[in-house]
């Protein structure tokens, strides 16, 4: 072989090895405060999970601080005034959608405190919508009905499952087959070690920082909480390069051992959003200790969800 070829393989195959253990990334969406309305579009869609909830537009959301932005703080939440109707629209809540879309990439969240209560079920994920599950779905952050800790998980088409072994992180696995059309949907989860990774006892704590790396080699989610001494300092200061291999064991990882990813996912946008009841919030609710049925506590308990809402400090994307 040429020696200049032999170089060249070699370049190659040392940038293929760094993108697998990590890579250093630079800032290319830093969104605070009034920047969430510039970088999201509302979705006013019927709920999919079939939530009961009312998706309002920007200006609804605006006009009845459903939504609020000032400096570094940005404010998504669901109603908690009305009364409700057993017949009428649900309670009015908030799904944005990021108006770029990413592949391989890093997203940091830094949240000062996400929804709480009986009935809730908030998230923040990232997905195709067109052609979901085929699309591929990354679950960050989510749960239901105040019940800690946080469940990362992907959802996908047939044919993509994780090794029962051998993934590097500090989570519990949970379902192996990411196949969204069995299993009721569950998908491949990987439940975070941290009580305080989720619910009011994230929101007690202050909050924490999530992050996701995606390439076509892993998908991983880390969790910090806010007065962690672990919480890397490219992440605690919003730096303009970060470089994942400094971020130590992921909460969750997911190989491409027996799932191509660049297959099975397609480019993403980020979804954040607040349902009620629901699929999943619905079914679990009677064994959450919660009281009433799910559908009857939120008609009929507006004080219920008084805590409710997100508080981000920034979103920052890194490519």
């Amino acid at each position: 072989m040429p020696r200049y070829l032999c170089i060249l393989a070699y370049i190659a195959c040392f940038f293929s090895v760094t993108r697998v253990l990590g890579a250093t990334y630079s800032l290319s969406d830093n969104v605070l405060g009034n920047g969430f309305y510039d970088a999201f579009k509302w979705e006013t869609i019927d709920d999919p999970t079939h939530g009961r909830v009312k998706y309002v537009d920007q200006g609804t959301s605006r006009s009845q601080n459903l939504t609020y932005a000032s400096g570094d703080t940005f404010i998504l939440r669901t109603d908690f005034k009305t009364y409700l109707n057993n017949g009428g629209p649900g309670r009015q809540s908030v799904r944005i959608m990021s108006k770029r879309t990413y592949t391989t990439h890093v997203a940091v969240f830094d949240v000062r405190h996400m929804p709480q209560g009986c009935g809730t079920w908030p998230a923040i994920w990232e997905t195709a919508e067109g052609n979901w599950p085929y699309s591929g779905e990354v679950d960050i952050v989510e749960g239901v009905n105040d019940q800690a800790p946080n469940a990362a998980s992907l959802h996908t088409g047939p044919g993509c499952s994780m090794p029962p072994a051998g993934r590097d992180q500090t989570g519990t696995n949970g379902q192996l087959d990411c196949n969204a059309l069995v299993n009721g949907n569950t998908g491949c989860g990987v439940t975070l070690s941290e009580r305080n990774s989720y619910g009011p006892s994230f929101n007690n704590n202050g909050g924490g920082w999530y992050a996701l790396e995606r390439n076509n080699n892993f998908i991983k989610v880390w969790f910090w909480p806010r007065n962690s001494g672990s919480v890397p300092s490219d992440v605690r200061n919003g730096a303009q390069r970060i470089n994942t291999d400094g971020w130590g064991t992921p909460a969750a990882h997911f190989p491409n051992t027996q799932c191509n990813i660049a297959q099975h996912f397609d480019a993403h946008s980020i979804i954040i959003n607040l349902t009620l009841c629901g699929d999943w919030a619905g079914n679990v609710y009677e064994q959450s200790g919660c009281p009433s049925s799910c559908v009857d506590y939120v008609n009929n308990n507006p004080s219920g969800f008084r805590d409710a809402y997100f508080d981000f400090a920034a979103m920052r994307v890194y490519q």
